[in-house]
């Protein structure tokens, strides 16, 4: 199978996601002013928190497969759904459902699944209950993307607050077109992230697998360009 670079690859050997620039640069500072005024057990302890930020905001490349049809999983973690509903929140009728659960200790970078247009992005404030909860995407703050493929198939991706994650990144538009794998945002601190695709996508994923953003693939869309 080809593979090919959906986004530059990075320019240094650890990549960090933006958005953690902030919460890196107030861990050093803090760490330094600790070590200064000499309190060893402070300084360790903010400097261990430091290296975790450092850590969860990875964000290393990925080569995406090529093959035709290719639905690739739009988030690192462990899959917790994987069927067809009858019924869901976003879109009329019924949907083949993929939801990856990610710990604080995956790589919480989020990609594109598909080729596709983005044609809207919504997102609906709520709280922030256990991610993993059926109904999480009801009642959590969450950000959900429409993307409608070359050939006219639609897909919802919909990033999900938890309970320690707060703060939703999304860097795609209306309008965007996104490649597969591509990088559209990310979720700090824990999360999920739900997948609608049409019903009659072929599953290539099982409920309890570990997948990887851009590189695990949960599928293949009927008829796509």
């Amino acid at each position: 199978m080809k593979h090919a670079w959906a986004d530059p690859p990075g320019q240094t050997a650890f990549p960090i996601a933006r958005a953690g620039f902030p919460y890196i640069g107030i861990g050093v500072f803090m760490t330094l002013v600790l070590a200064l005024l000499q309190l060893t057990v402070p300084t360790l302890v903010v400097l261990a928190a430091t290296l975790f930020v450092v850590f969860f905001f990875r964000d290393p490349d990925r080569v995406i497969p090529t093959e035709k049809g290719i639905v690739v999983s739009p988030a690192d973690g462990k899959v917790v759904v994987a069927k067809k509903v009858e019924h869901s929140p976003f879109g009329d009728g019924p949907c083949l459902q993929i939801s990856v659960f990610m710990t604080i200790f995956n790589v919480h970078v989020n990609r594109c699944p598909a080729d596709a247009k983005v044609t809207a992005v919504e997102h609906h404030p709520g709280r922030f209950i256990m991610a993993h909860r059926d109904d999480a995407v009801l009642k959590n703050e969450h950000n959900a993307l429409t993307l409608t493929t070359v050939s006219g198939l639609r897909c919802y991706v919909v990033q999900i607050a938890g309970l320690v994650a707060r703060r939703i990144i999304c860097h795609a538009a209306p309008g965007d077109i996104l490649k597969r794998g591509q990088r559209f945002g990310l979720i700090c601190f824990g999360s999920r992230l739900d997948l609608y695709l049409p019903p009659d996508t072929r599953l290539e994923v099982r409920k309890g697998a570990k997948v990887s953003a851009g590189t695990s693939i949960l599928g293949y869309l009927d008829g796509a360009a």
